[in-house]
């Protein structure tokens, strides 16, 4: 992204008021309102720039969706700031990579509901492939090809997602 020559910041870039967090005053945006005091990542250059606020103001991360305005002129009360993304405590990524297994579970289970017939079969040769060992006509190999066969049917009918 293109630096802006005039105040020296570039599209999503993060910025913070300067001194909010001794007087609590983060300044105004462009219809005078008083801006929470926080970490705002750059999404507009125009005049007035907007601002998302994407931080506290210790720098944790949140997501408030607020946008604000700012003139131009009164970014010289905003100080570069780091990247709220980038501090966030071990126990909330493991968290979210919980939550975002259960997510993904959920509509892995609601493609193979799509989709019974395709699931059924998927799973018939997967479990033909597992129990069938010796039972079987056919080389040896034939089971494993069968397993590997079978999970790849219920991967391909579960990621295509509920229809």
């Amino acid at each position: 992204m293109a630096e802006d020559s005039a105040s020296g910041f570039a599209l999503h870039d993060h910025l913070r008021a300067t001194g909010a967090e001794a007087s609590g005053d983060a300044g105004v945006d462009a219809d005078g309102d008083r801006v929470e005091p926080g970490v705002y990542r750059v999404v507009g250059t125009g005049d007035p720039v907007a601002l998302l606020r994407v931080g506290t103001e210790r720098g944790r991360r949140v997501n408030s969706g607020v946008v604000v305005r700012v003139a131009r002129e009164d970014l010289a009360t905003f100080e570069s700031a780091a990247n709220p993304d980038g501090n966030r405590p071990p126990s909330e990524l493991v968290t979210g990579a919980l939550s975002d297994l259960g997510w993904q579970l959920r509509a892995f289970v609601g493609g193979l509901r799509a989709r019974p017939l395709a699931a059924a079969a998927a799973l018939a040769v997967f479990l033909a492939g597992q129990f069938g060992e010796g039972v079987l006509p056919g080389p040896g190999s034939l089971p494993a090809v069968f397993v590997i066969l079978g999970a790849l049917g219920l991967a391909y009918v579960g990621s295509r997602g509920p229809a």
